[in-house]
């Protein structure tokens, strides 16, 4: 059997694939896998802000495009580009085991972010979170992939990245500090990976299982269900990470801001899980309970 898995053509892209490749090629001995290369729409614009190519989903049309007309089998993307609803067609069959979700500052620690410096960064969540640690920093728009992100980084004081991104692409430098997530919640979904496949292929669904981590599945479906409350794709500043305690309990964190940052709020729900059948429920209770507690307090 030979599989193909859709995906975007930069680096860290590739790494990603390749490791969902590998995974299949260690549960599947024989299995032939081949990787079909693509540029997004918010590849080719990489100057301009995300919000103005349509916020999420600019990473992922495109891959998705090639499953449904069956230019490939597969498709693997950064579970944060993933927007809340999947296309009827679609299935989400994987989150492997999730990488660290947190971001880091590359240039400065948080506490040197006084008066007259810089931040670069793309995210709007990002920057009402540091605007709310760091009052008197400056920002500026940055994007780009992590090589240019990173080319770019001596231009500023700091700038904000994944530490994912990093660590899956072997960067090892001086001047990466690491933010706490009570200080910058994660990005819904990141630091995991999610694996598409057509519905309506058993075969390669049954596959893609074998990859699956219960636990980050669990944790990406409560923090994407805050999303999908929010209202599918909200254009203003949130985030969410979940914590699974000791296998009985997940907690969502959470936050959620006005576009000025005038007002930020953050809190958390925490459920226990239950049996395994009951998980998936759960976790999507935990999500709505959050964006609807957030968008109360907000206002």
């Amino acid at each position: 059997m030979a599989l193909r898995i859709a995906t975007r053509a930069s680096n860290l892209a590739l790494w990603q694939a390749n490791h969902v490749a590998d995974g299949l090629r260690r549960h599947s001995p024989g299995l032939t896998v081949e990787l079909v290369k693509l540029t997004t729409s918010g590849d080719q614009r990489a100057t301009e802000p995300i919000s103005a190519l349509g916020g999420k989903g600019v990473f992922v049309k495109e891959i998705q495009r090639a499953l449904l007309d069956g230019r490939a089998d597969v498709a693997v993307h950064s579970a944060k580009d993933l927007p809340s609803e999947t296309p009827d067609q679609l299935i989400v069959a994987a989150v492997p085991e999730r990488a660290d979700p947190r971001d880091v500052l590359v240039g400065a620690p948080l506490g040197a972010l006084v008066a007259g410096t810089t931040v670069a960064t793309g995210s709007a969540r990002r920057r009402v979170q540091l605007r709310a640690a760091a009052p008197e920093v400056a920002f500026a728009e940055l994007r780009g992939s992590i090589e240019t992100r990173l080319e770019k980084a001596a231009g500023f004081d700091a700038i904000v990245m994944a530490s994912a991104a990093l660590t899956r692409l072997g960067i090892h430098r001086d001047g990466v500090h690491v933010l706490p997530v009570d200080v910058m919640t994660p990005q819904v979904g990141q630091g995991a990976l999610a694996v598409e496949c057509r519905r309506d292929d058993p075969q390669t669904f049954a596959l893609l299982q074998a990859l699956d981590d219960a636990r980050s599945n669990l944790r990406f479906s409560a923090e994407r269900a805050f999303l999908r409350e929010l209202g599918g794709d909200c254009d203003l500043p949130a985030g969410a990470y979940a914590v699974i305690d000791n296998d009985q309990s997940l907690t969502l964190f959470g936050v959620l801001a006005s576009m000025d940052a005038s007002r930020l709020v953050r809190t958390s729900v925490r459920a226990t899980m239950g049996p395994d059948e009951h998980r998936n429920a759960v976790a999507t209770a935990v999500g709505v309970a959050l964006a609807r507690n957030l968008r109360t307090a907000l206002g």
